[in-house]
């Protein structure tokens, strides 16, 4: 049974007003590709270990909120097998050898369906739990998730998951242009730039709040009881 009774979440910049049956757990694009030795952002150059830390927070999260029964959703990022959602511009940007769609050690890279393009064994969807499929960085644009949301009657988001500054940043400001209020736990998103993290939680919380607010997991699981 979901938990019913509202809670204060100490945040920055000014305490959540955490309404359990109202909000969803929304995992932002813990995939493979992202994640794991191999996969594309490591192809690129990056240290995979950046956004692996996040890994073990959204384990512990998401097994508190799972316990409750709440709303738990993932995302993920990538595009159609005959990459028609595929714009030439991001294909083509970073210049990079290797491009979304090219073969790369666990299939097409960011090829829905490929086992590059799926969600990581330690957070793995439940059955019932919706997964959507995101052709750009944001979870509303191109998805069902605004629809979803709202015939589930949600109105505030627990938003994780990678990369803070992009899709996770991304996704929170369209959340808000929609009217949801967003809190998002640091220890919960990454990126493969620590200034940029921190400049993307930054922004989230600056001017008051101006796209969210921003806690600690510990924070969140507290208040779950």
């Amino acid at each position: 049974m979901a938990t019913t009774s509202s809670q204060s979440i100490e945040a920055e910049p000014y305490p959540f007003g955490f309404v359990p049956e109202k909000c969803a757990l929304l995992i932002i694009d813990m995939q493979r590709d992202f994640l794991e030795p191999g996969g594309f952002g490591a192809m690129l150059g990056n240290d995979v270990n950046q956004l692996r830390r996040t890994i073990e927070p959204n384990k512990r999260l998401l097994a508190a909120w799972r316990k409750h029964g709440l709303m738990v959703m993932h995302t993920r990022e990538g595009h159609r097998p005959d990459l028609a959602d595929l714009p030439p511009a991001k294909k083509i940007r970073g210049r990079s050898k290797t491009c979304i769609g090219d073969p790369g050690p666990m299939g097409r890279i960011l090829v829905r369906g490929e086992a590059c393009h799926d969600i990581i064994q330690e957070l793995y969807p439940l059955p019932g739990e919706p997964v959507i499929d995101k052709p750009g960085k944001g979870a509303f644009w191109a998805t069902d998730l605004h629809g979803i949301l709202q015939n589930k009657g949600i109105t505030q988001l627990v938003v994780t998951g990678v990369t803070t500054e992009v899709c996770v940043n991304t996704t929170v400001r369209e959340a808000n242009d929609r009217g949801y209020e967003c809190l998002v736990p640091e220890d919960c998103v990454g990126s493969y730039f620590p200034e940029f993290h921190e400049m993307g939680l930054k922004m989230i919380q600056a001017q008051g709040g101006i796209f969210g607010w921003v806690t600690h997991s510990d924070q969140i699981i507290a208040a779950l009881g």
